[in-house]
């Protein structure tokens, strides 16, 4: 057993010096990206950003083409957009921003990285409970309005794959100082940028959306993420952050899948055919299993609930070379709660199987 526990998933290195293995002999259904190899376009830019003289210089500090390649994606003014290294940067001055403002309420369970953030500026938060049951029908009803300064929000929900409509979530920004909302999963769910709060950064300037292209795209590695808000804030988080916070290879490979929108169109069609295929195979598969009760998820990850403790059986799974996603990390959930990735079919029925010899 490990002497901690870890509050992300995707531990695959550390998992692998525990096991004894090899990291390619693990499959990792903690981390929550798709399971496909990158798009040829980018596989070109990564070889021709190394053999050019791109390591050689220092990046581009001002990001200028890969900011005007995602506003030009999201039809914004490039003044509103930052790129980051990751979202957890980013995530890290907007709470320097809420600690400016007051309180800041984070629904839970929920991403802890909120809380790290918040503690770098010693801002105060509270936690506030989402129930633990609903419906598969969505998108959801935003179920909590805090009366706080700041509220955090994380659109589909992680760890519980719930998405938020739009319309329940907008009347909340005359009720808050500042909303910072999470949408780091949101262009994997089918029709999800239906829900998108990204259109109101336009006439709402206590709004900040975070978004990043590690899931899509399973690009953990390179660190990209960008927030879109108003232009002066996000000059003022400039002023404050490192010099060169993305390395160039992110730079380059980032400029490359916002800017080319037909092979982005289609990669993104991708995505949310297979969520919208394997995500309801895998829960259909998990509820015939004795013990588990897989909640509903709109994106592609699935959080099950043990009728008792499942810390036995996920590192029983793990000894079959199989990682599931511990939930301590989230407040109010424990070790009775597993969060498990989307794979292709092949290691989807993999994870069944491993779950089905332990609990059966």
């Amino acid at each position: 057993m490990r002497e901690k526990h870890p509050l992300h998933g995707g531990n695959i290195n550390e998992e692998a010096r525990r096991i004894g293995v090899g990291v390619d002999q693990l499959l990792d259904a903690s981390a929550s990206l798709v399971p496909f190899a990158l798009p040829q376009t980018l596989q070109t830019c990564l070889v021709q950003a190394v053999t050019s003289k791109a390591l050689k210089h220092y990046p581009d500090c001002s990001h200028k083409n890969l900011k005007e390649a995602i506003a030009n994606w999201h039809k914004i003014d490039p003044a509103m957009v930052l790129p980051g290294n990751g979202a957890s940067e980013l995530f890290t001055w907007a709470a320097r921003d809420a600690a400016t403002h007051g309180i800041s309420a984070l629904p839970s369970p929920g991403f802890s990285d909120y809380s790290r953030a918040l503690r770098c500026w010693n801002a105060p938060y509270i936690h506030i409970s989402l129930p633990l049951t609903w419906t598969a029908q969505g998108p959801q009803t935003f179920p909590i309005s805090p009366k706080t300064n700041v509220l955090w929000i994380t659109n589909p929900h992680n760890p519980t794959g719930q998405l938020w409509s739009r319309d329940s979530i907008e009347p909340l920004l005359e009720k808050h100082n500042l909303i910072i909302c999470d949408e780091a999963f949101l262009p994997l769910v089918p029709n999800g940028e239906k829900q998108s709060l990204l259109p109101l950064t336009l006439n709402h300037h206590n709004l900040i959306i975070i978004r990043s292209l590690t899931k899509l795209f399973s690009i953990a590695g390179l660190r990209l993420g960008y927030a879109v808000g108003t232009p002066e804030r996000l000059r003022c988080w400039s002023e404050y952050r490192d010099p060169w916070p993305l390395n160039s290879l992110a730079i380059e490979v980032g400029t490359e899948i916002m800017s080319n929108m037909t092979t982005l169109k289609d990669w993104i069609k991708k995505v949310q055919q297979w969520v919208s295929i394997e995500g309801p195979w895998l829960q259909n598969e998990l509820q015939m299993i004795p013990g588990i009760h897989p909640l509903p998820s709109a994106t592609n990850f699935q959080l099950i609930k043990g009728e008792s403790s499942l810390v036995q059986v996920r590192e029983s799974c793990a000894k079959k070379h199989v990682l599931l996603r511990e939930c301590h990390s989230f407040k109010e959930l424990g070790e009775n709660y597993l969060r498990i990735s989307l794979q292709n079919r092949l290691n989807n029925q993999r994870v069944v199987d491993v779950l089905s010899e332990f609990l059966s």
